[in-house]
C-alpha cells in the first residue's frame, strides 16, 4: 500500500482542505400537495481530507452557479477552505475559474489590499479518469445515498424539507 498523500496526514483545522462531489439526483417537488411536479436536484458532499468530517448541501441542479451558491454557504457555516480537490467535471472547473477571478478582482482594488489580505482557495483537480484519487469524497457519497434511501424512501421532498433533512 502506497503512502497517503500529504493533505490527508497534515494536521489542519476542520474543513481547510477539503475534498468535493456531488450525489444524485435525488427527485424534488416544487410544491407540497397533490399533483406536484418534481425535479432533479443534487447533494454536493464536502469531505473533511484530514478528520474524514462530512458536511451535505442541497443543490437545484448541476450548474456552476448552483455549486458556487452551495460552496458559499458550506465556507459561511464551516470556514476558509484553503484547499479544495476535486474531480474535472464541469460545474468544477467553471466554479474555479470564476471563484479565481473574483478573487483576482477583489484583491487588485487598492482600498482593499491596504484593508486586508485576501487568501483564495486553491483549486486541486484529480488526474481525468482517476476516480480512485478520490475515493475518501466517493465514500462519503455512497454513505450519504445509503442513509437516505433509508430515510426518505420512495418519497419526494421539497427543497426546504431536502436542505432541513441534510442539516
Amino acid at each position: 500500500m502506497g503512502e497517503l498523500p500529504s493533505p490527508r496526514i497534515t494536521p489542519s483545522p476542520q474543513f481547510t482542505r477539503t475534498g468535493v462531489d456531488y450525489a444524485g439526483p435525488i427527485q424534488i417537488r416544487t410544491t407540497k400537495g397533490r399533483g406536484y411536479k418534481s425535479y432533479k436536484g443534487y447533494i454536493a458532499v464536502f469531505v473533511c481530507l484530514t478528520i474524514r468530517a462530512i458536511h451535505t448541501e442541497a443543490v437545484s441542479d448541476m450548474t456552476t452557479e448552483a455549486f458556487i451558491a452551495a460552496f458559499r454557504r458550506f465556507v459561511s457555516r464551516r470556514g476558509h477552505c484553503a484547499h479544495m480537490y476535486s474531480d474535472n467535471g464541469t460545474n468544477f472547473v467553471g466554479a474555479h475559474k470564476i471563484l479565481g477571478g473574483e478573487v483576482t478582482s477583489i484583491t487588485s482594488k487598492p482600498e482593499v489590499q491596504n484593508a486586508l489580505t485576501v487568501q483564495g482557495t486553491q483549486w486541486h483537480f484529480i488526474p481525468p479518469a482517476a476516480p480512485h484519487f478520490g475515493g475518501i469524497w466517493e465514500a462519503g457519497v455512497k454513505s450519504i445515498t445509503h442513509h437516505l434511501k433509508r430515510v426518505i424512501g420512495d418519497s419526494t421532498l421539497t427543497f426546504e424539507e431536502l436542505t432541513t433533512l441534510l442539516y
